[in-house]
């Protein structure tokens, strides 16, 4: 026989307490954003003590893990009971994806704890870590079926089909953040998975065959976001103003923006804060020079030279991504943790990142659109969609891989992905 405690016992009063306390940071995480929220704002909320607070939770990173736990956990509950209820071979991600969309508060969360948990000593990391390992578990049993049906192509390799789709969608979850108006992630969902019931690299044999290479024509440059000036205005010091933007993109990709001081930055380089003041007057002017530096970075190893059209530079994102995982993975670390922390509108770097996607958005619609001029890019498949997908999927490889990067290789999943969507002609 099951027996309930009294409403007034002690237990149902803590129990109740921890609800109010989770309810709290659920709304609170929601309305200012992960890294602007204190416990003591949580504590006030709840109507606790701050001491009351940590008798339940040990820190601010425990109880957003418990948060978006919770709602991860009914997530795999729903997503089972909607695939035990569909017809067989029905694709259900995007019923998913539209609850989620409709679930207040969940992309503001999910995003806020993707990036924040990157970090392999965040307490929440294992538990990131084993959720892309189910996700991929439960969604395989899915497509499996539905290419034993004939709704997915008898030649798509599932379990990369999968990857590559989890992370299109998480990625997909991080874009419509910052471009709400630009990106529908349950449309972007739809339209990638009617492309499944295509053979790998399909074109259409009546497709005109397009223009040649394209080799005459100026392609298009990828313009960063916009940045505060980055220069504090010295004429010596570079050496140093080196050493403290190196500093701060560690400690940043490894405990946040928010989370991070100007005197464990100070602390890191062995300066005082007031010679880091010195260089840099303002954390956010410091902020700026990281993001200007990745971009320096990225460029730098990103860069094809002598490449003849648009459909071979985009072939040619696999191998800079290679290069960057290889030599640069404090970048991907950086990237992976501000753009996710930087979602609430009052966070310093939340224009850049808008700026950004908006950039990237459009620069890689012209080059697509310029490879389907090309005949590079079959008719059927639409320029601005896959620009989309490109990006959303890249960023989403890039999670994946801080959480376990033994088991997903970026520049593989990419390759794979172009070799479908500019088959060779």
């Amino acid at each position: 026989m099951t027996t309930t405690a009294p409403t007034g016992s002690r237990h149902a009063r803590a129990a109740a307490t921890r609800e109010r306390i989770l309810a709290a940071a659920h709304d609170l995480f929601i309305s200012r954003g992960y890294r602007s929220t204190s416990l003591r704002d949580i504590a006030a909320a709840a109507s606790v003590s701050h001491p009351g607070l940590l008798g339940h939770f040990g820190s601010k990173d425990d109880l957003l893990a418990e948060v978006v736990g919770a709602l991860e956990a009914d997530n795999e509950t729903v997503f089972a009971e909607i695939a035990a209820a569909s017809e067989p071979g029905d694709l259900v991600f995007t019923r998913l994806a539209e609850r989620n969309a409709h679930t207040e508060g969940y992309l503001e969360l999910f995003a806020a704890l993707t990036g924040e948990a990157s970090s392999p000593g965040h307490p929440a990391h294992e538990r990131m870590r084993e959720r892309y390992a189910r996700l991929r578990e439960l969604s395989v049993d899915v497509l499996e079926d539905a290419k034993h049906l004939g709704v997915v192509a008898a030649d798509r390799d599932v379990d990369g089909e999968i990857v590559r789709h989890t992370a299109g969608w998480d990625g997909l979850q991080l874009l419509s953040q910052y471009l709400p108006d630009r990106v529908d992630v349950v449309e972007e969902l739809e339209e990638r998975e009617n492309l499944w019931a295509l053979p790998v690299g399909w074109r259409d044999p009546d497709d005109a065959p397009g223009s040649g290479t394209g080799t005459s024509r100026t392609l298009p440059e990828l313009r960063t976001g916009t940045l505060a000036n980055t220069d504090p205005g010295y004429a010596v010091g570079r050496r140093r103003r080196a050493q403290i933007v190196a500093d701060a993109m560690r400690l940043f990709s490894r405990d946040g923006y928010g989370d991070t001081s100007l005197q464990d930055i100070a602390t890191a380089v062995g300066v005082s804060k007031s010679t880091l003041l010195h260089h840099y007057p303002s954390k956010e002017l410091l902020l700026s020079a990281v993001l200007a530096e990745r971009d320096k970075a990225i460029s730098a190893t990103t860069e094809l030279s002598e490449v003849g059209s648009a459909g071979a530079l985009l072939r040619g994102i696999p191998d800079g991504a290679r290069v960057n995982a290889r030599n640069e993975p404090g970048l991907i670390e950086v990237y992976a943790v501000l753009s996710c922390e930087a979602v609430p509108a009052t966070h310093p770097a939340h224009d850049y990142f808008a700026s950004r996607f908006t950039n990237a958005l459009d620069h890689f619609t012209e080059l697509f659109r310029m490879a389907q001029e090309d005949g590079d890019l079959p008719a059927h498949r639409d320029p601005a969609h896959e620009a989309t997908w490109l990006i959303a999927m890249w960023d989403g490889l890039q999670y994946q891989w801080l959480y376990d990067r033994n088991a997903v290789d970026i520049a593989e999943q990419l390759r794979a992905h172009l070799a479908d969507v500019l088959p060779a002609r």
